[in-house]
């Protein structure tokens, strides 16, 4: 018999996080970020419920040639472009979006023939300082780029560092504005964040990607409680044991909880083997049987224990549920110290997954 734990794929909230993004960005177009294999949903399972999508964006070469030998005929954008030259072919090959971010990249391209244009993404550093040109340098390198017989179409590409703080985005836009306000062609600025909060940024092209599976850019599920979002993925397990304690017992490894009366403790058949963060301190939300408890002691590689005092009928077999419709996943990562999207995206390859 297989461990009662399964993750459940909703592909109806998929496709309504998809016109959601729409209903804020009507006049732009749309890359369904989809890298870190769906952000741990599975790009072979649910692609085809984003196919009314624009394009598809992501980072590993091999997601983008899943998803050309699945059917999938649209643009792909490699976010983080080539890393290094032999790359081009592939690009050629398969018909690839490609960011360019680095002078080496340049000159590979100045080199490279093609046997159709290649469309390009020129990345600028506006001020989060991971990859691309200075502003300074963006005209130079659209010039550079547009002298070359094997380069198409050129977008410009940033990315936003505090989208989802109070801070937000304009000191960022207005780096980005002095360095290419001379430069023709579309733009690519909006990730999730920017996408819901700041309609300024929006242009010729969005990036939703962790507003795609329903959680929350900022980490507060607050943060979108009116957007219409819907978590996609909904993590479930059982209670697969009960102990009685009494004052003094201490739980799991370390004995990091130790019980101060008498009650009982469900065992849930879910850990850290299977995405489940072991850092999750006690006092974790956890549902058991439709009813919000809370997790006890150190979460072990296949088990971690709830407290059962709110749920007095709870017993072996009961139901629970780690994060999904009625437990934002967003208030376990933030009881965890970290966010929804390390959650998702470390769900465990052997957790079964149903899609509905």
């Amino acid at each position: 018999m297989p461990r009662p734990i399964s993750a459940t794929l909703s592909i109806s909230a998929l496709d309504n996080n998809l016109q959601v993004v729409r209903r804020h960005a009507p006049h732009s177009k749309v890359w369904s970020v989809v890298k870190a294999n769906a952000y741990g949903h599975g790009i072979a399972r649910i692609w085809q419920s984003l196919q009314s999508t624009d394009g598809f964006a992501l980072l590993d070469f091999n997601e983008a040639v899943l998803l050309r030998e699945a059917g999938w005929q649209g643009p792909i954008l490699l976010l983080e472009g080539f890393f290094n030259p032999g790359d081009l072919k592939e690009i050629d090959r398969y018909r690839l979006t490609t960011s360019v971010h680095s002078h080496w990249q340049l000159a590979a391209l100045s080199t490279f023939e093609a046997s159709k244009p290649v469309n390009i993404y020129l990345k600028i550093n506006s001020g989060m300082n991971r990859l691309g040109f200075h502003p300074n340098e963006a005209a130079d390198v659209w010039g550079q780029l547009r002298a070359m017989p094997q380069v198409g179409e050129i977008t410009l590409m940033s990315h936003f560092a505090t989208a989802d703080s109070p801070e937000g985005v304009n000191w960022q836009v207005d780096n980005i504005e002095k360095g290419t306000q001379q430069i023709p062609g579309p733009r690519s600025l909006a990730n999730s964040a920017a996408t819901l909060w700041h309609p300024q940024t929006h242009h010729d092209w969005v990036r939703p990607g962790i507003i795609l599976y329903g959680a929350s850019p900022s980490g507060s599920v607050q943060d979108i409680a009116n957007t219409g979002l819907k978590p996609v993925m909904q993590l479930r397990s059982e209670i697969i044991a009960v102990q009685g304690l009494v004052a003094g017992d201490r739980v799991g490894y370390s004995g990091r909880y130790r019980a101060e009366r008498e009650h009982r403790v469900g065992v849930v058949a879910c850990g850290y083997a299977d995405g489940y963060p072991r850092h999750a301190p006690s006092g974790t939300p956890v549902r058991v049987g439709g009813v919000q408890t809370v997790t006890l002691g150190t979460v072990s590689m296949d088990m971690l224990a709830v407290d059962l005092t709110p749920c007095p009928d709870a017993q072996i077999g009961t139901g629970v549920e780690l994060w999904g419709d009625n437990l934002p996943i967003d208030d376990v990562a933030a009881s965890a110290g970290t966010l929804g999207y390390e959650l998702l995206t470390a769900l465990a390859p052997r957790v079964p997954v149903i899609v509905k």
